[in-house]
């Protein structure tokens, strides 16, 4: 049994849509019956144990607000997901395995490996770039990179991200969509 179970924040959103805030079921369950977690929606499958049966959850609240105030860590995927799977430089959406990251102001040149300083870039862009500055090569970088916070990049994803999950994650993962008339 594979299963996930999606955790949404004490206020019922998800603490993040890209990577999806989900957990294995077996954590999920510990977490239920260690109380530190609501259920909200289960699976139509049972575990048991010698002393307890019960239905694998599929939703999970916490029962403990977990603040996104503050700063996500300074990672590959995230520079990723900040700048929206985009090469900053020909706007042409990738897959995670397509992109690269480039330094702005490359590293021979004192550029640091940082947030202010680093770019999603596809392959042949980061290329062309190499050890050059932006004027050297006549590129334009489409939008100046900033650290982001772990809010900003809590909430990223878009429809596309939820193509394979259980129907009773739907509710929670679309909550804050407009609704059709």
């Amino acid at each position: 049994m594979n299963l996930q179970t999606l955790v949404l924040n004490a206020d019922y959103r998800p603490l993040s849509l890209f990577p999806l805030s989900a957990w294995h079921w077996k954590d999920a369950v510990t977490a239920l019956i260690l109380d530190r977690v609501n259920l909200v929606v289960n699976y139509d499958v049972m575990v048991r144990s010698p002393s307890l049966s019960m239905p694998v959850p599929s939703v999970v609240a916490l029962k403990r607000y977990k603040s996104l105030d503050g700063y996500p860590a300074f990672t590959r995927y995230n520079i990723y997901c900040r700048d929206g799977w985009i090469c900053q430089y020909c706007l042409q959406r990738f897959a995670a395995h397509d992109l690269t990251f480039d330094h702005v102001i490359p590293r021979s040149r004192g550029g640091r490996t940082t947030w202010e300083n680093v770019v999603a870039a596809c392959g042949p862009c980061n290329l062309y770039k190499g050890n050059r500055t932006l004027r050297e090569v006549g590129m334009v970088l489409h939008r100046k990179p900033r650290r982001p916070t772990r809010r900003e990049l809590a909430f990223t994803a878009g429809p596309q991200a939820f193509d394979s999950v259980h129907h009773s994650w739907i509710d929670y993962l679309y909550w804050d969509s407009e609704l059709e008339a």
